[in-house]
């Protein structure tokens, strides 16, 4: 019997869309301008977060860390029969969406599948990529359409890499304090007012990674026969101290856990699909400091990168949505209780903070 070939009709390529990072010492303040433009943020301040950067060589692990996944998302989908080019853009840094697009453009595609390196639903994390889809079509001569995949926290090729690398960082611990070990499942701060307006009804960004975080443990306690006491925290906080943003912080949780006799932790980084600066600098670097400060035992799991299951997860969402543009009924992998995501963002779905702006990426609104 003759094997099917999958079928990405109506996509003729597929882009990566990231958030991007220096490569250099020199792109460091230049980098931090991009991320902050229209914000108002003095340039002594952008200096300051740099060092950050500059503790690792001026060089942020994202973009090597996106050219590994390009790679791997190539073969993978040659693997399996898929003949797409594949392409790669940013919001902040080399290679640009608008100089990508141009190129996209000029190569003849028509219409891509965007797939987000961020799985979770709020402005900064879903809609913001959505409005930059858009300025990078808007003047474009024979610009592709673009539709964004949907989001993907709770699809099973991203959310069992997260739970074999929780049981991992479990075995680190001592034996003796691995059993009743702690789950600090760890994500990026943002604006309390985000999340209560992100999602089409409000506090989707908790309630998605709250979703996956029991998801987690429940796998956990199929494989140890343990559910381990868990929460989420949060890192990465920036902005005026007078805005309130999500908590607690990762570091002042390990110093609520030692105060309350906690044994031992490990650090989940479930709102983070690779090793970069959020997780080298803000995890690896200080909260695993703080734990050593204070005498807890800490480990550290590791995020989904190149695993197999989630490089596949791209192509799992591209052939799902190929198949609902072409009006067929189509089968939606997800665990835990949230459910598949939506294909197309509901009007007023996770508005701009500051301006309406249109957006594109395969959207109502």
């Amino acid at each position: 019997m003759a094997v099917m070939t999958p079928d990405p009709t109506p996509y003729d390529a597929v882009l990566l869309v990231s958030f991007g990072g220096p490569e250099k010492p020199d792109d460091v303040v230049p980098f931090l301008e991009n991320v902050t433009r229209g914000r108002g943020i003095p340039r002594e301040r952008l200096v300051e977060v740099g060092e950050h950067y500059f503790g690792f060589g001026g060089r942020s692990p994202i973009n090597d860390q996106n050219r590994a996944f390009l790679a791997a998302l190539r073969e993978d989908l040659a693997g399996a029969g898929i003949d797409l080019p594949v392409y790669w853009g940013n919001r902040n840094w080399d290679p640009y969406l608008t100089e990508t697009v141009a190129q996209m453009a000029a190569d003849g595609v028509r219409r891509a599948a965007c797939f987000v390196t961020s799985a979770y639903s709020s402005y900064s994390s879903c809609r913001q990529y959505r409005e930059n889809l858009f300025d990078a079509v808007d003047g474009v001569e024979g610009a592709p359409v673009l539709d964004k995949l949907r989001n993907y926290f709770n699809h099973p090729g991203f959310v069992e890499p997260m739970v074999d690398a929780t049981l991992a960082a479990l075995a680190e611990l001592p034996p003796d304090v691995r059993d009743t070990a702690h789950l600090a499942f760890v994500t990026h701060s943002i604006p309390d007012a985000m999340n209560d307006t992100s999602g089409p009804e409000g506090q989707a960004y908790v309630q998605q990674h709250l979703s996956v975080a029991d998801a987690i443990v429940d796998r956990v306690r199929q494989e140890t026969g343990r559910r381990h006491d868990h929460r989420l925290v949060f890192c990465s906080r920036s902005g005026s101290p007078q805005t309130p943003w999500l908590e607690p912080d990762v570091n002042d949780h390990l110093e609520d856990l030692h105060a309350a006799g906690m044994a031992a932790v490990v650090m989940v980084p479930i709102g983070f699909v690779s090793d970069h600066m959020e997780v080298v600098y803000d995890l690896d670097t200080e909260a695993l400091a703080t734990a050593e400060k204070l005498g807890l035992p800490a480990t550290r799991a590791a995020t989904a990168g190149i695993d197999p299951r989630f490089v596949a997860t791209v192509r799992d969402l591209l052939l799902e949505r190929a198949a609902v543009e072409r009006g067929e009924e189509v089968a939606r992998a997800s665990v835990g209780a949230w459910g598949p995501c939506w294909d197309r963002c509901p009007v007023g779905c996770c508005p701009n903070p500051r301006a309406d702006r249109p957006a594109l990426a395969g959207a109502d609104s």
